[in-house]
């Protein structure tokens, strides 16, 4: 687990400058306007009692465009908009093998009119910033730009900046994987830093892959619906199944990952609750290591026959047991002598 001392609170108002000009889709920010513990609607209007004022630039979300959506970044870059929290969405290109360009950008350069690769950018804001917080497992650990083969080197936020990076408010990268990243895990993540930026949070607890311990900490077989099946080697043969899918597939009893307790959206959903694999989205090595993903994991195989050994005899039993405890007892009838057991104090004479 990382711990760092606390940072001193900060004023009542805070900015969030909020990048997915990484190699992104999009797709958390998409994500985390379905967020409703707490929502962002709540965190920018205030709606929440301690936190501070937040003003969020982000650009799917934004009423800004062009220059006048650019300028708090430049501010922030130039030290004039202090505190500030650095979101990044999205992997981060190599841009020392870029050739004669660039990977990816965002804005131009008013000086020379030329894009600003958002490398730059990010060495300009993340020194500066009170809190870096990846969002999603590509800005996270690199994610699917970053597989095997990919032309443009790309990494996680944590392999660019560095792992014993710390921010201007003494914490490390906060990383919240997902793909895309579980809606109501950033908000819950991001309610944290805010509320310890002003003091009234311990620091965020987060283990050696910089993740949030109490989101992470779990597998998603711990949580998951359709594990008592797995117990009992009662396996899924096809999607349509509501038993345990590890023989088609299913990663969950290796994945750091709590969909399967939290669920998707408002609490329904989550792939294994709604008949989808896990493919181990959260994980550092997603997905080079988990593909092809509706392949047998491996030790599957082994795990699953050593488990024949006694579960087809725990189902055995268990299905007895239930056929007792499905019969109500049988003194709960309607004759005329009392059969419960019941022996008055007093009888009757």
């Amino acid at each position: 687990m990382t711990s760092v001392a606390p940072a001193q609170p900060l004023t009542d108002e805070i900015h969030i400058l909020w990048t997915s000009e990484g190699m992104s889709c999009d797709g958390d920010t998409i994500s985390v306007t379905a967020a409703s513990l707490p929502s962002i609607e709540d965190v920018v209007l205030g709606a929440i009692p301690g936190l501070p004022k937040v003003h969020l630039h982000n650009k799917v979300l934004a009423y800004e465009n062009g220059d006048e959506f650019m300028e708090a970044f430049r501010q922030a870059a130039r030290g004039e908009l202090a505190p500030f929290i650095l979101v990044v969405e999205g992997s981060i290109p190599n841009e020392n093998i870029n050739g004669d360009g660039y990977w990816t950008s965002m804005g131009n350069d008013p000086e020379t009119g030329e894009p600003i690769p958002v490398n730059t950018w990010i060495d300009r804001l993340a020194p500066k910033a009170w809190a870096v917080v990846a969002i999603g497992t590509c800005a996270t650990y690199g994610g699917i730009h970053a597989m095997a083969g990919n032309p443009t080197g790309c990494m996680g936020l944590a392999d660019y900046l560095g792992w014993d990076f710390r921010s201007a408010g003494g914490l490390p990268i906060v990383n919240v994987p997902g793909c895309p990243v579980q809606p109501d895990n950033f908000m819950e993540t991001l309610l944290w830093v805010l509320h310890q930026a002003v003091g009234q949070a311990p620091v965020i607890p987060l283990d050696d892959r910089l993740r949030p311990t109490w989101l992470f900490g779990k597998t998603v077989h711990e949580g998951c619906d359709r594990a008592a099946y797995y117990e009992q080697a009662d396996f899924a043969r096809d999607y349509n199944s509501p038993k345990c899918q590890v023989k088609i597939g299913c990663w969950g009893p290796v994945v750091n990952c709590n969909v399967t307790k939290r669920g998707w959206m408002d609490g329904v959903g989550g792939c294994p609750n709604v008949g989808g694999i896990c493919i181990g989205c959260t994980m550092p090595g997603f997905p080079d290591k988990f593909m092809p993903f509706m392949d047998e994991p491996p030790g599957a195989s082994l795990s699953t026959t050593l488990l024949r050994s006694y579960g087809p005899f725990i189902r055995k039993m268990r299905s007895i047991t239930n056929k007792g405890a499905n019969r109500e007892p049988k003194w709960r009838h309607n004759r005329e002598r009392l059969t419960s057991g019941y022996q008055p104090r007093w009888p009757h004479q």
